[in-house]
């Protein structure tokens, strides 16, 4: 009894295994189509050579102080007290650069997230709205595939899905 019970369970695990249907899709070769991903990335050039241009800007004024104040120093044209002073005054100017340094790393991080965030939404709802249309149970990224069926890619009907292909 116990074996046919084990058989028919067997029996019923192999049918279900074999009624589901996978797919894969190299995600990272179709985004790269998008326009859309390609005006983000055209954004995002444009932004980041902005903040570089402040970053720029403010390492060239502070070069420059730098300077002035060292041929005053050689000139002895600054007094001890005013010396320490300046040099403080320095090394927070330096401190402030670091900071923009770091602030602009953030700021392009969170602008590249703003961008990306409603394309991603929108390259997920196809590949959900194509698996759902054509009885996909999974649908994986080819990157994480060491093997795989050409049949099996879903590409083109994601390509269709966002407008890619005629």
């Amino acid at each position: 009894m116990k074996t046919g019970s084990f058989l028919i369970i067997a029996l019923l695990c192999t049918v279900a295994l074999q009624a589901q249907k996978f797919g894969y899709i190299n995600s990272q070769s179709l985004m790269a189509e998008l326009p859309k991903v390609k005006q983000a990335d055209s954004d995002m050039e444009a932004f980041q050579k902005q903040l570089q241009k402040k970053g720029q800007d403010m390492v060239t004024a502070f070069q420059t102080k730098v300077q002035d104040f060292q041929k005053r120093v050689e000139a002895g044209e600054v007094p001890p007290k005013a010396q320490e002073e300046e040099e403080k005054k320095l090394e927070e100017e330096r401190q402030k650069i670091l900071a923009y340094e770091q602030e602009m790393t953030q700021q392009l991080q969170t602008k590249r997230d703003a961008l990306l965030k409603p394309i991603l939404d929108e390259f997920n709802a196809a590949v959900k709205a194509v698996a759902t249309e054509n009885g996909y149970q999974y649908v994986f990224d080819q990157g994480i595939l060491l093997y795989f069926d050409a049949a099996m890619d879903v590409a083109p009907l994601v390509k269709k899905k966002l407008g890619l292909t005629q």
